[in-house]
């Protein structure tokens, strides 16, 4: 290597046609030894790529020859028959448009070049179909073809083009004043705010704010998880006569059941008010367990409880930032905690799952609490209090989203909620595409099973005419009907449609200015995201695919609408949690539960760790309808080059390819 010198006095002070004999050789020199590192670095850079090509290129063809897809993943126990249907119809129009752009790219290069749109058409076509202006039967079939695209075709898809592009706008329009609305909360620093009614329990003083509280943690065979969720409860900074930690195990495992039930026991005998509850009978899911836990005697005598999943850590605390809420505030019925997340940025899925995460806590659930006092409940993270529950007919199996649907009841018996943005949750979010994807299908199928269930009692409901619109058109149908709808069909099927239908037109600021400034405002509440910008715009429209079925099929009750897969966790949270814990020790109460050693404890998940997963078999899949649809997009890319349809190509490319790696499992968790 050669040491670069850099310009010395006598290069300041000599002009150019003045410089010492020598200068003009040192310099040149040293701009050769400069271009040959950058020419090397370049090099370097080629090499890297080209690596990375050849590895990739060998996990696909690793995956390909595996055979597995999601077509042999039994977890949803689908009917065969409805899971292949939807799959069915994009390969037929995968195939149709195969069929298509080799006919195109045949009357291309016989000389039929028409753009989008054509004003001279019915005039050229005319002339082709009479006359001797028909050379030969290509031309009279390809005219035939064109005139039916006109005629038949391009009219009613125009329609569907321009209400779906009305649904687009009302529902960026709905995203815009929510951010508006957001903005104005931070601009005037409006927030919740508790009274000051908690005071020391050691000073001897018992008038405090301290009502009994009952903790529950409903769980089912996560036992990379269970540990440092239980240690966090057993930590929170409440006095131990009034709490009760209920561990609510519906795990069919024999061996997590016994792993529970040792830490369980490992707590009780350090003084911890927690017990362990394990369902004979395992009906209704997390809703049934949830229930069955309310049904308890005991019950009655607490005023609160609050619900964790089994990968949430509180701080010690949460309940001292959330109960105080609920002090003489008897309509208050829910306090919300915002989730945070310990792998965020694990891999490539956990930083765009964040974005969204980001946006619903920061600006929906915040807006919609502060000015409307109802938002969804998230299931987990919040403190309710059971005098509402009750009221709205407790915990029901009905539906995959008993949070929501709960929510719905309470909200509709004018209960109040309240979202504490200043208050975090630890939690985990799914690695794998395979975990992601059916957690967002039961988010999805959810709400529609709810809405057709509930949409008569909001109609008879008490409420005001506005709340109303609020719950039937803003919260179900704009958010969680029209925004699946639009998304799949416009992005995924109207626009590869319009490439073999120009007559049918969708302008480039549908296609690329409004979706791109949409994915800036959701991008805002994760601001170090910034860089993800396009390929969240992408992702969001691959997964478009997999919420619009799971809407579909919660609509009309189709397939696994009403199928419950506990989303997979890997347990990652378990160590930096409990270091937390070590370095800032809880204030115990008189009284209060102490915990155990934590280092001992840490060691032990970690070792438990390394078994479960030398145990456990992960793979990654094919997934079919991603697949076809890579290819459906890229078929049209290309038919959109003989239209010279510039912004349309490059999006449909790179959309193309984005259902590409996602059809291959390339984006979350990769198993060796």
């Amino acid at each position: 290597m050669v040491e670069l010198e850099s310009p010395s006095y006598e290069d300041f002070m000599y002009p150019n046609d003045a410089v010492p004999k020598g200068g003009r050789n040192k310099n040149a020199k040293q701009l050769t030894w400069v271009i040959l590192l950058k020419a090397h670095k370049a090099a370097g850079c080629l090499t890297s790529i080209a690596a990375a090509f050849f590895s990739l290129a060998s996990i696909v063809r690793r995956r390909v020859a595996s055979g597995r897809t999601d077509s042999t993943d039994n977890s949803l126990r689908e009917n065969p028959a409805i899971k292949s249907r939807f799959y069915t119809c994009i390969k037929i129009v995968l195939w149709l448009s195969l069929l298509l752009l080799c006919f195109e790219m045949a009357a291309y290069f016989k000389g039929w070049h028409f753009g989008a749109p054509d004003f001279q058409l019915h005039h050229r076509l005319y002339t082709l179909t009479h006359g001797f202006a028909v050379r030969d039967v290509f031309d009279l079939l390809y005219s035939k073809w064109v005139l039916i695209r006109v005629e038949y075709l391009a009219p009613p898809l125009q329609f569907l083009t321009n209400v779906c592009i009305l649904l687009f706008l009302i529902q960026s329009m709905d995203r815009l004043i929510l951010c508006l609305g957001c903005f104005w909360i931070k601009i005037r620093n409006i927030k919740p705010v508790a009274k000051q009614g908690l005071m020391d329990l050691e000073s001897g003083d018992g008038d405090g704010y301290f009502p009994m509280v009952l903790v529950q943690i409903p769980m089912c065979n996560e036992k990379e998880v269970y540990q440092q969720s239980i240690a966090a409860v057993c930590n929170l900074d409440w006095p131990k006569g009034r709490l009760l930690i209920q561990i609510l195990d519906d795990s069919d495992d024999q061996k997590t059941q016994l792993l529970i039930k040792e830490e369980v026991h490992k707590w009780q005998q350090n003084d911890a008010n927690i017990i362990y509850r394990h369902r004979v009978i395992r009906e209704g899911y997390k809703a049934g367990n949830l229930k069955s836990a309310m049904g308890c005697s005991y019950v009655k005598d607490y005023e609160f409880v609050a619900i964790f999943d089994a990968d949430f850590q509180p701080n010690p605390d949460f309940l001292k930032r959330t109960v105080p809420h609920f002090q003489d505030n008897e309509e208050l019925g829910l306090v919300q905690a915002r989730w945070s997340f310990v792998n965020k940025d694990e891999n490539l899925l956990t930083k765009l799952q964040l974005i969204n995460l980001a946006f619903h806590f920061e600006v929906e659930q915040q807006v919609n609490g502060i000015f409307l006092n109802f938002f969804g409940f998230n299931g987990t993270a919040g403190v309710w209090r059971i005098k509402a529950l009750e009221e709205s007919g407790g915990w029901m199996e009905r539906t995959t989203v008993e949070d929501m649907d709960i929510a719905v009841r309470a909200h509709l018996h004018g209960w109040k909620f309240i979202f504490l943005n200043d208050v975090e949750c630890q939690c985990e979010l799914p690695e794998s595409y395979e975990a992601y994807r059916k957690q967002q299908h039961r988010w999805h199928s959810g709400p529609m099973q709810l809405f057709r269930l509930c949409l008569p009692a909001v109609i008879k409901s008490k409420i005001s005419i506005w709340k109303k619109f609020n719950m039937i058109f803003l919260f179900f149908l704009l958010r969680k009907l029209i925004l699946p709808f639009y998304s799949f069909t416009l992005f995924c099927i109207i626009l590869p449609m319009t490439m073999f239908v120009p007559e049918a037109t969708l302008p480039a600021w549908v296609v690329c200015y409004v979706p791109a400034t949409m994915s800036f405002l959701n991008i805002l509440p994760a601001p170090k995201s910034f860089p993800f910008l396009v390929p969240y715009l992408l992702f969001e429209n691959t997964m478009s695919v997999t919420k619009f079925n799971a809407m579909v099929s919660g609509l009309f009750q189709l397939g696994s609408a009403y199928e419950w897969v506990v989303t997979k966790k890997s347990g990652r949270s378990s160590e930096g949690d409990l270091e937390s814990l070590v370095e800032k020790p809880p204030t115990v109460h008189r009284g209060s539960s102490e915990p155990t050693n934590l280092d001992e404890m840490r060691e032990e998940i970690k070792q438990h760790t390394k078994k479960a997963a030398s145990k456990k078999k992960k793979h990654n899949r094919i997934y079919t309808k991603e697949l076809a649809l890579a290819f459906l997009l890229l078929t049209a890319a290309a038919r959109s080059l003989l239209s010279a349809q510039g912004i349309h190509f490059y999006f449909l490319l790179f959309q193309g390819i984005s259902f590409l790696l996602v059809g291959l499992d390339l984006i979350g968790e990769q198993v060796e």
